[in-house]
């Protein structure tokens, strides 16, 4: 008889209302756009993503908020965020253009290549991943939770492809001092709106149409900015080394976009494009204990009642009509025989 498989030691699920607390402390390790250190932002939120999950929001203004937990001790330990749509009517995306500028003059014989800094706006935007972080402390941990967390986000995407964009987009962070100073918003930003970095931050959070209106509209050449803000613009600060890595690896590509407040590079694909969507299936379970040629994955399963979405990281068998998963995950995720659950495959170098 197969040996029985331990039960899953962490799980993720949607987020919800009661877990403010915890989201608040994952939040002041990040404190971005998408996950501020502010409580109000934070209740919001979550009241937000519950309803997304619920299905009380038209499709495009929906943001999915998960947690990674421990079972045993119910710690969040790392957070992640799907917004269905980045760039709406009522809120276009707002981001800068890079683009590279020659210019010669034969009279003088000299040549030089400009940056080029240019304002643009989308009605209708991509999906946006956001609001990723783990709790320091478990930043190593062997299950590699960052990844279980930031995967989860392509798996649940996978499995409900018509709420979301063809196109995804993540926003990276630039090398920022130890005191959170963005030199690129010290020496553009600050000088259009008469807000600090962290003021405009948070704001832009809830309302970035101060951005349209006080940025300029034409080009901004680069080269008329200090050093320093030059020397971060589509960069990727040391903290997001890995997710750039990761982001390359699974199919996305440096889209030439920054961020408008501190220059952070954005990142896009298209679903096509993503392996970890184009991996991830949607199979009946089958509950058995582990088989030989067992691989693992993140196995994860949407329902109607709180939390909406659960997932374990679980050695599977997946066959051609159905997964078998062993009935200690299958307990976790609350499955039956013959339900469906989404299986995204975790291969050898994940």
């Amino acid at each position: 008889m197969p040996e029985s498989a331990p039960t899953p030691k962490h799980e993720i699920r949607g987020a919800l209302a009661s877990d403010e607390a915890a989201l608040l402390e994952l939040a002041r390790h990040l404190n971005s756009v998408n996950l501020p250190n502010d409580r109000d932002h934070i209740r919001r939120l979550l009241e937000h993503s519950e309803r997304s999950f619920r299905g009380e929001l038209p499709e495009r203004r929906r943001k999915f908020v998960f947690l990674i937990c421990d079972r045993t001790t119910g710690e969040a330990l790392g957070t992640s965020t799907i917004i269905a749509q980045l760039g709406r009517r009522d809120a276009p995306y707002i981001y800068l253009d890079v683009i590279d500028e020659e210019k010669y003059s034969g009279a003088l014989d000299r040549h030089f290549l400009h940056t080029v800094l240019r304002i643009g706006f989308s009605y209708d935007g991509p999906t946006e991943l956001g609001g990723l972080v783990v709790a320091p402390h478990h930043r190593r941990a062997p299950e590699r939770l960052g990844q279980l967390i930031s995967y989860v986000r392509f798996l649940y995407i996978a499995g409900h492809r018509a709420l979301f964009r063809e196109q995804l987009l993540a926003e990276l962070l630039p090398p920022l001092e130890p005191d959170g100073t963005s030199h690129l918003w010290e020496a553009f930003g600050r000088r259009f709106t008469g807000m600090s970095y962290a003021e405009a931050d948070l704001l832009s959070s809830e309302n970035k149409s101060f951005i349209r209106d006080l940025f300029p509209s034409g080009n901004v050449y680069a080269s008329l900015l200090s050093p320093e803000a030059r020397s971060v613009i589509g960069k990727v600060g040391g903290q997001t080394k890995g997710v750039e890595k990761m982001l390359r690896r699974v199919g996305f590509r440096y889209a030439k976009r920054i961020d408008p407040f501190d220059g952070g590079p954005h990142f896009v694909a298209t679903l096509e494009e993503i392996s970890l969507v184009q991996d991830t299936c949607t199979l009946p379970a089958a509950l058995g204990g582990p088989e030989p040629g067992a691989t693992r994955a993140l196995v994860g399963r949407s329902r109607a009642e709180a939390p909406f979405f659960r997932a374990v990281a679980v050695p599977v068998t997946v066959g051609k009509t159905h997964v078998t998963v062993a009935p200690e995950a299958a307990e976790v995720l609350g499955v039956a025989e013959g339900d469906a659950l989404f299986v995204l495959p975790l291969k050898g170098g994940d």
